[in-house]
């Protein structure tokens, strides 16, 4: 875990809010810490890194009690029962989720497509796969905004993607979770994509991967249907959608799902092919890219069916 996520964890977490603003900031913190829990996986098993690993773990332990206003304990003991406590946390709110999404009429699942959808590339015209060195940071918020592959291009996030995952982190969208359906047409392009993902930032030391596991358990990657090689397909109605199904146990006509269509027509497959309790998904087109109307009209549009469908 980065010390930045720790440093934003803890920024977050003690900003203040008005009373009207007591939910919305509960989940800003879930999040948070679910995040934390997600980045805080690591295979290795050198003594170095199991030392780097309890220190990861204590400062989470801490994030959480600073979250419940209470003082944490560096025992063995102690924090074996705040780790327990936070797994109770953990359940309470999986349980909420669906309640929320209901009451506030949010999808349970939001979908992205990847390409010329949520960022502003093709992976399958890149040949690079992006690494740190490839970052480029906004000097205004320290943010990875940007990142190379190879010596031109740049993979840029659209508005309406940034401002979507920015309102995800703070909380805005309860119960919601995050998935891509992406036809990547080949195992080099689903590489820089997945490298994209890993450095793009959403906020300083908050990749835009770390906001997708936000709501899953550790190393989960279900959600993350990238590609074409079996047993992904470049049809989404036929695979990248039931295993989406399958993998997160969100039903069709609970999920929103945003493609920019220009190769085909996905969403009308999706839509018309992927049906559940009488609907689909709630689709939106984006042939231009995702922008903040497109995101904020897609919403609205899930609202209005959800209160039509459910009075």
């Amino acid at each position: 875990m980065k010390t930045t996520q720790i440093s934003t964890a803890r920024t977050l977490i003690n900003t203040k809010t008005s009373a009207n603003d007591n939910e919305k900031k509960g989940k800003k913190k879930r999040n948070i810490l679910l995040l934390l829990l997600n980045n805080n996986t690591n295979k290795n098993t050198d003594t170095n890194t199991n030392r780097n690993n309890n220190r990861r773990n204590t400062d989470v332990i801490r994030i959480f009690n600073a979250m419940r206003g209470s003082k944490s304990s560096a025992s063995t003991r102690a924090l074996q029962r705040e780790r327990e406590a936070i797994n109770k946390e953990i359940i309470k709110w999986e349980r909420k989720d669906r309640a929320d999404c209901e009451r506030f009429g949010y999808p349970e699942l939001i979908v992205f497509d990847l390409d010329a959808c949520f960022w502003t590339k093709e992976m399958y015209q890149l040949q690079v796969v992006c690494t740190e060195r490839d970052r480029i940071f906004c000097e205004r918020t320290n943010t990875c905004i940007g990142v190379r592959s190879g010596e031109r291009t740049v993979i840029e996030l659209h508005e309406g993607a940034r401002k979507a995952l920015e309102e995800y982190l703070d909380g805005k969208y309860p119960g919601a979770r995050l998935a891509t359906a992406s036809s990547a047409d080949t195992p080099l392009a689903v590489s820089i994509g997945k490298s994209a993902l890993s450095l793009l930032e959403i906020i300083p030391g908050v990749s835009c991967a770390s906001v997708f596991a936000i709501g899953f358990e550790q190393e989960f990657a279900g959600n993350m249907q990238i590609g074409r090689t079996k047993p992904l397909s470049s049809n989404k109605s036929e695979t990248h959608f039931p295993i989406l199904r399958k993998e997160t146990n969100v039903p069709y006509d609970k999920m929103l799902f945003f493609d920019d269509c220009n190769w085909e027509d996905h969403c009308a497959a999706v839509e018309s092919r992927c049906v559940e309790n009488g609907l689909g998904p709630c689709v939106k087109r984006t042939p231009k890219g995702l922008g903040i109307q497109e995101w904020e009209s897609a919403l609205a549009k899930y609202k209005a069916r959800h209160e039509q469908y459910n009075k």
